[in-house]
């Protein structure tokens, strides 16, 4: 396919951009390409340019470019169960027109589809833990504000204008659907759903997170393999930092949850306990961070 005159000047300039050492220029012109539907690789000091492919494949979470997606994005991890990630997406797509992330941990399959201008397939070839492909969709999605959830959660309607709504106000640092306080009188082993309030930890189903708050609270932990009990250490790290959370009741229903119920059982108990160790070493007893008991 011939590459069209236009495309091959944006090239040059992205080069030129690239050997002056402008990054951000080179990015810019980069996805103005992207836009266009073409991808341009680097190759034996020049470059080359291709149709692009409708997702964005990366060697590792190491190499994602950053996206521009105004003041709200959704992300997802997707671990396998791609269709259920297709019946998600369109389910959200119902009620909101915000830009959506999906990053992919193995094969793409049905996602591939989903892309769109609003839409943004990602895949990694190098395997990776839940927090590390958390924080890398936390630093490289730039938005003020990232709901972070699960593909297993289900809007019933439109769940982004509260959310939306209440981060405006600059009273809370997360707002989302699931949480509850720690229990501190069985020496911090459990969380109690205690409705709607503020909350010591909200559950990644769905959280709605100020994106500078929670890189300077310290992100997710990269060694948390499994999603299990890393958002509770998230949660408290951004207590910790003087971030509050709000828990709301959300047009939200619960699929069901992958990866909790199809997962090998062993993996399950052997990492959830690896994740909760750490919150017991980091955090128990240092009940200053905890929200106002209910």
């Amino acid at each position: 396919m011939k590459v069209p005159d236009e495309i091959w000047k944006l090239g040059q300039a992205r080069h030129l951009a690239r050997s002056e050492k402008n990054f951000v220029e080179a990015d810019r012109l980069r996805n103005q390409m992207w836009s266009q539907g073409w991808d341009v690789i680097d190759a034996d000091g020049g470059f080359r340019i291709e149709p692009k492919a409708l997702y964005l494949d990366y060697s590792s979470t190491r190499a994602i470019s950053e996206i521009e997606c105004g003041e709200i994005a959704i992300a997802m991890i997707v671990d396998g169960f791609q269709e259920d990630a297709v019946e998600t997406i369109l389910g959200i797509r119902a009620f909101t027109s915000i830009p959506i992330v999906l990053l992919s941990l193995n094969e793409v399959g049905p996602m591939e589809a989903l892309c769109d201008e609003k839409t943004f397939v990602i895949h990694v070839q190098e395997p990776c833990g839940w927090g590390e492909a958390a924080n890398a969709l936390m630093k490289k999605i730039r938005a003020k504000y990232l709901v972070i959830m699960d593909p297993s959660t289900r809007f019933t309607g439109d769940a982004i204008a509260p959310v939306l709504e209440e981060l405006r106000k600059n009273e809370y640092a997360v707002v989302g659907w699931r949480g509850g306080l720690i229990n501190v009188e069985d020496e911090w082993r459990s969380v109690d759903d205690k409705g709607a309030g503020e909350v010591d930890v909200l559950f990644s189903y769905f959280m709605a997170i100020d994106r500078e708050a929670g890189i300077l609270a310290g992100s997710f932990n990269p060694r948390a393999i499994y999603y299990r009990n890393a958002d509770i250490e998230f949660s408290l790290k951004l207590r910790h930092s003087q971030g509050r959370l709000l828990q709301m009741d959300l047009p939200l229903t619960q699929g069901r949850h992958h990866g909790y119920h199809d997962v090998d059982p062993e993996f399950s108990k052997t990492q959830s306990k690896k994740n909760y160790d750490r919150i017991l070493e980091h955090f128990r007893g240092k009940s200053a961070i905890l929200s106002p008991r209910r």
